[in-house]
């Protein structure tokens, strides 16, 4: 006789938290996915797309002296960048202001989008993160050398150090800086991801009756935590691209 490996069938509890973050056409059976194909994670970035645009275009189309609750979280949201991107960037780098609003407002609202029940969350996927670090590299890089052409290069070259470590210095600072994209989109998709599958093993445990209430106190804990990681991820993010802006604008050491 064959022996049983599915755990619901020898009265084990089997259950794959990270089965959430596979990504899956939205319309069709078919498991494969091409560039074309709707999946879940097109269909809720679409979502804070459309949230973003609902609380920044709509909520605040209508303004009045005294705000609604739409318009004070736009004008919350918008004061609280526009302040971030001037104390790190100067005033100077306010002219980037519109990319970094965006940036922060798609990641927050995809962070708090996912933690909808079922929801799916693209920001713990690394493929978005790592094109979103991505864009910040290149546009850094592109504006950084831009604006000072070779003087740019004085951000790898620390003139307050001894003179026989500055080269060596000169290497490490260079390779941190192209590993920036990594930590800058590991960061954020390993916490979220890390969060999503620790509720997601704890609802598995509130199947066991003995220990359901345990799980679920562990389940309304840590649901509490990631309602402050999806702010805090979306906020890190944004103020790491601060300073590699202000890196941009103002290289020297």
């Amino acid at each position: 006789m064959a022996t049983e490996t599915n755990g619901a069938e020898t009265g084990g509890l089997e259950f794959h938290p990270m089965d959430q973050f596979i990504v899956s056409p939205l319309f069709s059976d078919d498991a494969s996915v091409a560039w074309y194909t709707i999946t879940n994670a097109t269909f809720w970035m679409a979502l804070a797309v459309l949230a973003t645009f609902a609380l920044l275009v709509l909520g605040s189309a209508r303004r009045s002296v005294v705000p609604g609750r739409m318009q004070s979280v736009a004008e919350l949201a918008y004061g609280f960048i526009h302040k971030m991107v001037e104390d790190i960037c100067g005033k100077e780098g306010l002219k980037f202001f519109p990319y970094i609003m965006t940036l922060f407002m798609f990641i927050v609202m995809a962070n708090f989008l996912g933690l909808i029940p079922t929801a799916f969350t693209p920001t713990a996927h690394f493929s978005v993160t790592v094109v979103l670090a991505l864009a910040v590299f290149i546009t850094v890089t592109v504006v950084g050398f831009v604006k000072n052409g070779a003087a740019f290069l004085s951000l790898f070259w620390v003139s307050s150090a001894p003179l026989a470590l500055r080269p060596v210095l000169a290497i490490i600072e260079l390779i941190s800086y192209f590993v920036r994209p990594v930590s800058h989109s590991i960061r954020l998709a390993g916490n979220v991801m890390a969060g999503h599958a620790v509720i997601k093993v704890f609802a598995g445990f509130a199947a066991i009756a003995v220990i359901s209430p345990v799980s679920v106190l562990a389940i309304t804990a840590m649901y509490g935590l990631e309602v402050l990681v999806a702010f805090i991820q979306a906020y890190v993010f944004t103020i790491l691209t601060c300073v590699y802006l202000k890196d941009a604008l103002h290289p020297a050491h």
